[in-house]
């Protein structure tokens, strides 16, 4: 996950689907290829994000499970 950030989503708390809804919104306001960074304690979110992605315009860059927090790089699509 080495891509630089353009905004940084901090989901740590949130159930879901809260955490994916956040990122929707951040990611509206972005543009075409920025990078959202987002971490969260949702262990659904694993699975929440891999869908999110195959089934938008926006790419799952990276993402990695560390102890209890979930990280993800969206690639904002068009």
């Amino acid at each position: 996950m080495k891509q630089a950030a353009d905004q940084v989503l901090d989901a740590t708390g949130l159930d879901c689907p809260m955490p994916l809804l956040k990122a929707r919104q951040a990611l509206a306001s972005l543009k075409e290829g920025q990078h959202l960074y987002v971490v969260c304690t949702d262990p659904g979110s694993w699975r929440d994000f891999e869908s999110f992605a195959a089934h938008t315009a926006h790419q799952l860059a990276g993402r990695r499970h560390e102890g209890d927090t979930w990280h993800y790089i969206l690639t904002k699509g068009c």
